[in-house]
């Protein structure tokens, strides 16, 4: 599994995951081996360890949630964003805390939800 050898990132992760599932309705997760997607329609967001800045810059614990977005977030709490096509962004957030699953987060998870379903 995807948190097995650390159990500090599980439970930072299954905050995530109530906090988001709580707040959304019709939410599918799907664990991979990975990164455990999150769905509406289409997918919408993932979790995981995917280390999107130098490991001396990383937290610990950390999850990284990756939201794809219409527009492209200018923040510095995104570590990372791609314009895979035209007008579609993808955002990497790196989260280190429950404090960091606060409603700046939520507001873009739930708009990333928005624009699958």
């Amino acid at each position: 599994m995807l948190f097995d050898d650390d159990p500090m990132c599980l439970e930072l992760y299954r905050a995530l995951e109530d906090i988001v599932t709580s707040e959304l309705e019709n939410v599918t997760v799907v664990w991979k081996k990975t990164q455990v997607s999150f769905f509406r329609k289409h997918m919408f967001m993932c979790a995981s360890l995917l280390r999107v800045l130098r490991k001396s810059e990383m937290p610990y614990p950390y999850v990284t949630v990756t939201i794809g977005l219409r527009r492209r977030l200018d923040n510095p709490r995104v570590a990372s964003c791609t314009e895979p096509y035209k007008g579609r962004f993808t955002h990497h957030i790196i989260i280190s805390s429950e404090s960091d699953i606060d409603s700046e987060l939520m507001e873009w998870i739930r708009e990333a939800a928005e624009a699958v379903s």
